[in-house]
């Protein structure tokens, strides 16, 4: 503080001087500005103030020293203080506003809540209708036995039956190659001959000696994989078989019992319309009831003294509540015998009634088993159904199609055609004056509003269009008799023609000449044919050979050889009979000419009588 009271003293003793040249300034230009009398008047003031002045500054000079270092200590101290309010003023400022900018986001906050609350709200209430239809829905117990495969859709369920089908012995194998059935045989002699040889090492020598082997050598595995082959493609086709019958069958099952629940639920709607109450799950009759505890065995003793004396119920709660409480272990003990007695034959009853929904539990299994069998059978009779319809639509179409294909060969295009009826005519000629008067008319409004105006014709104006159609028919007729002696000139000129035709070919067929021999396919063909229609009674001739060129394709190399040997055998004596044949042939008709020749000779030589 001292430090500071000395700078402002100094900082006042710089400051009078330039006061005091300002006051003379001021002084000299009032001066100047005065009159003469006036300046000397002043003059003389200043000169008894001065004197003044200089008498009285030797014994003041002390006083005003310390009153200027008080006045200015207590300047300094105003200005600190001045200067903190500015400072905690500003800080207000900066608090207020800070204030009021978190006061607008609360705010905005507090509307956002309001608002998600009100979100929240509505679907709260959405979800409470929701819940109040799905309660009343709950209800709705269709009695229907659902399709069997809605319940092996569940996940565990399929996984189960995966598991025990791959764990399962009796399940058909995929039969193994050739070579796979010749390693299985040569593998343990080339496991004794090289002992020491690695796994990699044993599938190069066994593949080098497979390789080395003959046709005839391979063929034994051929042979037999080629049965196990037939085997297996039987038994997965009939498996296929079964479940594309039982995928026909539930369907057939899922639209009946949609439909079953449809009107079920319908009739549900209608009798529960109004009816909000839920009603009370019901409860297995043969199941036992739980047992009764310690506390309830003592109230149902007293509860019938505290009747007589004519308490409320919740009265007779909160009495029996009491004594209950304040009673002792050795008190509570019959109560809680009688409640052990309970719970030990409550316990046994559950044992028989387990056992007893195990049973049927167990009888519902095979119930389960025989519907499952039944299903299987009905599918198979539904697919052979199935089957038998498409193989008439089949051969239906087929037909139709031929019947076209004729009717349209036959189609005559110089044939005359029929002639309108009159109606017809008539609504030809009004059909184009209809068009024009109204265009955007649809088909069907312009035949009925023609067969309006037909009907509300006259006897006289339907009489004309009747002439015109008796007359076209009349032309018609005339041409038709032409048209038909044309075509029974060309019929038979037509007809002339192949029957000369055959007869030909009849005069130039040998009956003794050989038959050509059937190909390796078609002998496979004839031989499997029989044992197909025998198997599959249903199928028609198309399927059948499909069939049979599948399995063609299906035959190995050694199987085809049999077939093609039999075929080549037979074209080997179908040969030697054409040649034979042919050098008979050409034998007889050597001797023919020759015979002819002798008779021409007879013929031309004179008889030996007349000479």
């Amino acid at each position: 503080m001292s430090a500071n009271v000395e700078k402002m003293s100094a900082e006042c003793d710089q400051i009078k001087p330039k006061k005091g040249r300002k006051a003379a300034s001021k002084a000299s230009e009032e001066k100047s500005a005065s009159p003469p009398s006036a300046r000397v008047e002043g003059e003389a003031e200043k000169e008894n103030i001065g004197v003044s002045v200089q008498e009285n500054r030797g014994g003041k000079k002390k006083a005003t020293l310390k009153n200027v270092s008080n006045i200015l200590a207590a300047s300094v101290s105003m200005e600190e203080e001045l200067h903190a309010m500015t400072m905690k003023l500003q800080k207000l400022n900066l608090e207020k506003e800070r204030m009021g900018k978190l006061l607008e986001e609360r705010d905005a906050q507090l509307k956002e809540k309001e608002a998600e609350l009100e979100l929240k709200d509505k679907a709260q209430e959405k979800l409470n209708e929701n819940l109040k239809r799905l309660r009343k829905l709950k209800e709705f117990k269709p009695a229907i036995s659902l399709p069997l495969e809605q319940s092996l859709r569940n996940g565990e369920l399929a996984k189960e039956k995966k598991k025990k089908k791959k764990a399962d012995p009796n399940r058909q194998k995929k039969p193994s190659a050739p070579y796979i059935l010749w390693v299985q045989d040569q593998w343990n002699q080339v496991k004794s001959e090289n002992p020491n040889i690695a796994f990699k090492d044993m599938g190069a020598i066994l593949g080098a000696k497979w390789k080395a082997l003959s046709a005839e050598e391979k063929k034994p595995y051929e042979e037999k994989y080629e049965v196990e082959k037939e085997a297996y493609l039987q038994v997965v086709g009939q498996g296929k078989r079964e479940n594309e019958a039982l995928k026909l069958l539930h369907e057939e099952q899922k639209q009946k019992t949609a439909l079953d629940l449809l009107e079920q639920y319908l009739q549900y709607k209608n009798d529960a319309a109004g009816d909000d109450k839920s009603k009370r799950k019901e409860r297995d009759p043969l199941k036992p009831k739980y047992p009764v505890t310690a506390f309830f065995a003592f109230t149902n003793e007293c509860r019938a003294a505290l009747l007589a004396e004519k308490h409320n119920v919740l009265e007779i709660s909160k009495i029996l509540g009491k004594e209950w409480s304040g009673m002792s272990k050795e008190e509570r003990a019959p109560y809680e015998q009688i409640a052990a007695e309970a719970k030990e034959h409550y316990i046994q009853e559950m044992e028989l009634y387990k056992q007893k929904k195990a049973e049927e539990g167990s009888s519902i299994c095979k119930e389960e088993e025989e519907r499952r069998k039944l299903e299987r059978e009905q599918a198979l009779r539904l697919l052979r159904k199935k089957e038998k319809e498409e193989t008439l639509k089949k051969t239906i179409n087929v037909t139709l199609q031929r019947k076209k294909q004729e009717k349209q060969k036959n189609t005559d295009p110089n044939r005359p055609k029929k002639p309108l009826t009159s109606f017809f005519l008539f609504s030809k000629e009004i059909r184009k004056k209809l068009a024009d008067e109204r265009p955007r008319i649809s088909n069907p409004d312009i035949i009925s509003l023609i067969s309006v105006k037909w009907k509300d014709l006259g006897v006289a104006e339907k009489q004309i269009w009747e002439d015109m159609a008796a007359s076209a028919m009349v032309q018609y007729k005339k041409e038709m008799d032409e048209y038909k002696k044309k075509l029974e000139q060309t019929q038979d000129e037509t007809t002339a023609r192949p029957q000369q035709k055959k007869q030909q070919k009849e005069r130039n067929t040998d009956p003794n000449r050989p038959k050509r021999p059937l190909s390796s396919f078609l002998l496979f063909s004839k031989e499997t044919r029989k044992k197909l229609a025998e198997e599959r009674l249903g199928n028609s001739k198309a399927e059948i050979t499909g069939l049979i060129s599948e399995k063609w394709k299906e035959l190995g190399d050694a199987e085809k050889q049999i077939w093609e040997d039999q075929a080549s055998s037979a074209m080997v004596q179908y040969k030697k009979d054409i040649k034979e044949y042919t050098e008979k042939l050409e034998h007889a008709q050597h001797n023919i000419q020759f015979s002819q020749e002798e008779m021409e000779l007879g013929n031309s030589t004179p008889s030996t009588g007349t000479s």
